[in-house]
């Protein structure tokens, strides 16, 4: 019997919207599930060189939370474009801007090619201050919930 992989075409994937309640979830192993979906490797027909990943509402992203004594000790650095580097702690990130911390996560956990920026296009994090309900501003996109995605 003679097997053939398949191999897609951008017009043959059809991307679906997820949504998960980051509340009270851990930001690696939420980061990590995340990355796998908008990579696309949750499905079946995974190809690496195209953008078959899905989309991700994630609503409550400042009610994650962080192992150990993480909150004070893990440190977030940047270059300014002057000597020296911008550092925060996690803990002062949360205060500041909430997103970042879970974002920063999935973004490191892209590959780091040229489909990665556009991955992480699809991730839409919204914290619990937010005007609108995010499952109400994408309701046209109809999305499941995150619980559901076979592993």
């Amino acid at each position: 019997m003679l097997r053939k992989t398949t191999v897609l075409k951008p017009a043959d994937v059809q991307p679906k919207w997820w949504v998960v309640d980051a509340e009270g979830m851990v930001v690696g192993r939420l980061a990590a599930r995340i990355a796998r979906v908008l990579m696309g490797k949750h499905r079946p027909d995974y190809t690496p060189h195209l953008l078959c990943g899905d989309y991700v509402i994630v609503k409550n992203a400042d009610k994650v939370v962080f192992t150990g004594k993480k909150w004070e000790q893990k440190e977030y650095r940047w270059y300014t474009g002057y000597p020296g580097q911008k550092v925060e702690t996690a803990e002062h990130r949360l205060q500041r801007r909430p997103e970042l911390i879970l974002r920063e996560a999935v973004r490191r956990m892209l590959p780091k090619n040229k489909l990665a920026r556009r991955m992480l296009a699809r991730l839409k994090i919204y914290t619990s201050k937010a005007r609108i309900d995010p499952v109400i501003r994408h309701q046209a996109q109809k999305p499941q919930p995150f619980e559901s995605i076979v592993w």
